[in-house]
């Protein structure tokens, strides 16, 4: 089966990028080294191609229940203009994806935006359920016709305000404007993964070679910075931090239970997170620093002396901190911040401690999605 590609392939391909296969996209990884994309974006700014991310648009005098109903958050709280990280669950409350609703601030409609690989299916779920609530709405896969990229880092906001009609410096984080960058109408969002301040811009996809021709003096950025910037910031990853089938998680296991909101009266899912929160998760993701030699990746095995603790979901060595970190999921018993553990590295103990999930103390609370 034959991977898809971005409107900006091509673009990517003539600037020396490398690529890698991601959610059936084939992508750029790096382009001058992962080391130099992540330091831009912590120093300076960087510019990241993700349109490989779902789209998809909600409309109709439903929409907001239904949204309200599949997700997590209070989007009925939402108002024009307002962003909102969430989770999707099954019955089970397990995490299905987690994603970033945006109300569109002219109009009464929403888009969301799934993971990679997942808007149709994303698309199919939304169909389906509006049909069971006989709800009144319009479910639209915008995935092939809209672009997304994704400007971050301390001087993000001022390069785009070089291009924009608008000023981007006015928009509060969470919330959107829709504005001209260059002669391309956008939607920009300050929102993003890399725990940096930035934005992520919509825009029709037949534009994207022009949109990404306006920021050709800053560093392009691949999906490897993309992981290690996202992970020293505490951020998970669909697919790998949680997942249905392979890492199936609750919002409570995943510390995630600040986008889950008690006071609603119903959400798919509901039923049975509210019965975990009564007896407690039996495991919690935690961050890990190791205090020796070893990179700890998807899969190792943590211990606290002999006994088996839990296991890596992701993990790096820190561009920014020069040393190695991970997160993953032990015994809640276990959990707390500055107990000594042990991580398996090819067949070895390598001493550990539990930290929190946001390794960098400079950058904001996690609270973005991505992928």
């Amino acid at each position: 089966m034959s991977l898809r590609t971005p409107p900006l392939h091509q673009v990517h391909r003539d600037a020396g990028a490398e690529f890698t296969d991601f959610g059936g996209w084939e992508m750029p990884v790096s382009y001058a080294g992962i080391s130099t994309e992540h330091a831009a974006v912590r120093e300076s700014v960087g510019i990241f191609d993700v349109s490989h991310m779902g789209e998809v648009e909600v409309r109709g005098p439903d929409a907001t229940a239904v949204m309200d109903h599949l997700t997590t958050n209070a989007v009925a709280d939402l108002e024009p203009g307002d962003a909102q990280y969430s989770c999707i669950l099954n019955d089970d409350g397990v995490i299905i994806d987690d994603t970033v609703i945006y109300r569109y601030p002219d109009e009464d409609a929403y888009l969301f935006v799934p993971n990679a690989g997942h808007g149709t299916q994303m698309t199919d779920r939304w169909s389906t359920h509006a049909a069971s609530l006989d709800a009144d709405v319009t479910v639209e896969n915008r995935t092939e016709d809209l672009g997304l990229v994704a400007i971050q880092g301390p001087d993000a906001i001022e390069t785009v305000d070089a291009h924009a009609q608008d000023s981007i410096a006015d928009v509060g984080r969470f919330s959107t404007i829709r504005t001209t960058i260059g002669d391309v109408e956008c939607l920009v969002a300050r929102t993003g993964y890399t725990g940096e301040d930035g934005v992520e811009v919509f825009f029709d996809a037949d534009r994207s070679r022009e949109l990404w021709g306006t920021f050709d003096d800053v560093q392009p950025c691949g999906l490897g910075a993309r992981d290690t910037l996202r992970l020293e910031a505490g951020l998970l990853l669909s697919g790998q931090d949680f997942d249905p089938e392979t890492e199936p998680r609750t919002p409570l296991e995943a510390k995630l239970g600040f986008v889950v909101d008690e006071s609603k009266d119903d959400f798919v899912g509901k039923d049975a997170l509210d019965r975990q929160a009564e007896t407690g998760p039996a495991e919690l993701l935690v961050g890990i620093h190791l205090n020796g030699r070893g990179v700890p990746r998807n899969g190792y095995e943590l211990y606290r002396d002999d006994e088996h603790l839990g296991h890596v979901t992701s993990g790096t060595m820190s561009p920014t901190l020069s040393e190695p970190i991970a997160l993953g999921y032990v015994d809640a018993d276990h959990a707390s911040t500055g107990t000594e553990i042990s991580v398996e590295v090819r067949g070895r103990k390598v001493p550990a401690t539990i930290v929190g999930q946001r390794f960098l103390e400079s950058l904001g609370d996690p609270e973005s999605n991505d992928d």
